[in-house]
Formats: structure tokens, C-alpha cells, sequence
């Protein structure tokens, strides 16, 4: 194969954990692809993130039978990033990816684009993301786009795997010194953790016997209890439900689209995980707001979704969206 696909698209989907790279014909045919670790460029700079994406672009060049050397490699690079929130932090891994040479054009966005565009057969929606945080994104056909800084509570956000998990620790904490309702957190998360007594979870985490990262396991408790009929643990549920169509709708009346029949595409892990507590209650909100928005959970691979704003980008037809589409999609159950 020669240096360049025409019409091709090198797509990127680079979130805190891992990134997935995806090498793509101007058909949608799926050349290559490559995954790998996080993308951290708020911690390490840019240059130096995109320089930790260059052994993905290698590998899914070699695997499409190309050479990184042979630049460019494609049309349009398609880069929907975890961190790139403000409007400088684009601008800044725009140039950054304009430097490496692997396509004749660049597009940049969050990395919440890349899942709204996998749920949505044409570039028109909003979607929300509640994994370990949540944030939102929309866009029209015309290129405009409706988007949050995200930065946690100081850009006003609620909720997300992370700050659930804060919940019910801080609410079987007042439960246990009597500064708030009772709730059966107090006996869940002992139990999860294996420990005889809230109090006893606490000085292990505290003491660092048991390590910090796993106090996100106390968001799936949450839910149990939750299902369970718990109070208190339904209504730290609640506000999270309202917190996401808060920011659907805020998305939605940016875009002039909040009367319109459109979908809101849902994502992340807490909401993939199917908690009928938490959807129901979405579903029931955005229906009171916007009765003619369609949610839709959406746990495909947001690559995906960078891949098709690639191909939008270079204008290419349905069969070649269907056709990348078709690659990614899960084999048929037995």
C-alpha cells in the first residue's frame, strides 16, 4: 500500500484510561487499529501526550501495511480527546497534530463527541457521559456544537461514578453518628468491603489498607441499595437523574432542539451498567422537558463514533458510515 489513503481517516478515541486508534478507508473499510493507555495531556503537556500516541499510529499503520515514516497517512485525522475541555486546550493539540504530519487536515474535539456521533445515524443530537465523571455534548449539521468545560464542581458538575461513591460514604457516615437518616448503606458497605463496621472501612481506607481507588466500588453498592427501596440511597439516584437531563436539556435549548424529535444519546459506565433505578427515572424527566427527545444507551466503542465524524468530515456516503459500523459490531450471539 502506498503512503497515502485517499479520502482515509486516522481516528483517535483517548480517554483517562485508555485510547483505541483506528485506521480507516474512505469506504469505511477498517484498515488497522491499536490500543493503549490514557491520555493525560493536563498532566504531561501536549507534545508529549500525542508523542505517547505515535507507537498506536505505528501499529495500526503496520497492520494496514504502511509505514509512519510515509506521512501523510491519510486525509483527516479525527481526535476526540479526554482533556481537551477548554477552547485553548484544542487549539493547542490542534497544532500539536498539524506538527506530526500523519494527515492533511485535523479535527479536534472532546472525547464526548466521539460517543454522541456512534449513537446517531447523522451529525445531529446530544449525549451524555456519566462514567467516573459526567459531561455533555451536542451538535447540528451546520457545525455547531453545544459543550460543557467539565472540570468538575468548580464548572458547576454533578454526579459520576466517583462523586456517587463520595455520597454514600458521606451518607452512612451521618447515618452512623446520627447527623442524618438511617439507610442500609451502613450495613452495605461494610459488608462489600468485608469489614465488621462502617468505622472500621473508614480507617482502612484512611490508614491505607485498603487502597483509595477501590472506594468507587461503593457506587455499585449505592445502586443495590437503592433497587432495594432505600430512601436515602434513592434519592442521591434522583439528583443524578437530574443532573444528566439538567444537562441534556441545557445542551438541547443551546441547540434550539429542545421541541425538535432528536436523541439523546446516554453513556458511560454508569449508565451502560442498566441500573433500572437510574434510567427509568431519566427517561421519566426528559419525557416531563422534552417530550419528543428519544434517549438511547449506546455502549458501542467511541471509536467509532471519532471514525464517522473522520468520514463526515471527508464527506462520505451511508454505505461507507454502514460499513465501519459493520466492523465494530459485536458477533451475533450463539
Amino acid at each position: 500500500m502506498g503512503a497515502l489513503v485517499p479520502g482515509g481517516v486516522l481516528a483517535f478515541d483517548a480517554g483517562n484510561s485508555k485510547t483505541d486508534v483506528a485506521l480507516v478507508a474512505a469506504d469505511g473499510t477498517v484498515l488497522g487499529t491499536a490500543r493503549g493507555g490514557g491520555f493525560e495531556p493536563q498532566r504531561i503537556g501536549a507534545a508529549a501526550a500525542v508523542d505517547g500516541l505515535e507507537p498506536l499510529v505505528r501499529a495500526a499503520a503496520t497492520a494496514a501495511g504502511m509505514r509512519v515514516g510515509d506521512v501523510p497517512l491519510v486525509q483527516q485525522i479525527s481526535a476526540c480527546l479526554a482533556n481537551a475541555d477548554l477552547p485553548i486546550e484544542v487549539e493547542q493539540l490542534t497544532a500539536v497534530f498539524e506538527d506530526r504530519g500523519w494527515a492533511e487536515s485535523v479535527y479536534v474535539t472532546n472525547d464526548t463527541f466521539a460517543l454522541l456521533r456512534s449513537g446517531l445515524d447523522e451529525p445531529r443530537g446530544v449525549a451524555v457521559v456519566c462514567g467516573a465523571g459526567i459531561n455533555c455534548s451536542g451538535m447540528l449539521p451546520d457545525g455547531r456544537t453545544a459543550r460543557f468545560p467539565a472540570l468538575g464542581k468548580l464548572t458547576g458538575d454533578w454526579g459520576g461514578g466517583a462523586q456517587l461513591a463520595e455520597e454514600a460514604f458521606w451518607s452512612a457516615s451521618r447515618a452512623d453518628d446520627g447527623r442524618g437518616p438511617a439507610t442500609a448503606l451502613l450495613s452495605a458497605l461494610p459488608m462489600h468491603y468485608g469489614l465488621p463496621s462502617l468505622t472500621a472501612v473508614i480507617e482502612a481506607f484512611h490508614f491505607g489498607e485498603l487502597p483509595a481507588e477501590r472506594q468507587l466500588e461503593a457506587a455499585p453498592v449505592l445502586f443495590q441499595v437503592a433497587a432495594a427501596g432505600d430512601v436515602v440511597a434513592l434519592g442521591i439516584i434522583q439528583q443524578q437523574a437530574e443532573e444528566i437531563v439538567a444537562m441534556a436539556v441545557s445542551a438541547l435549548r443551546r441547540l434550539d432542539l429542545l421541541g425538535e424529535r432528536v436523541t439523546v444519546v446516554l453513556g458511560g459506565g454508569v449508565l451502560t451498567a442498566g441500573h433500572s433505578v437510574l434510567l427509568d427515572r431519566v427517561t421519566k424527566l426528559l419525557a416531563d422537558v422534552a417530550p419528543k427527545a428519544i434517549p438511547r444507551v449506546v455502549d458501542v466503542p467511541p471509536v467509532v463514533g471519532a471514525a464517522l465524524l473522520g468520514l463526515d468530515h471527508t464527506a462520505a456516503g451511508a454505505s461507507a458510515q454502514e460499513r465501519l459500523r459493520t466492523a465494530f459490531a459485536p458477533p451475533p450471539a450463539a
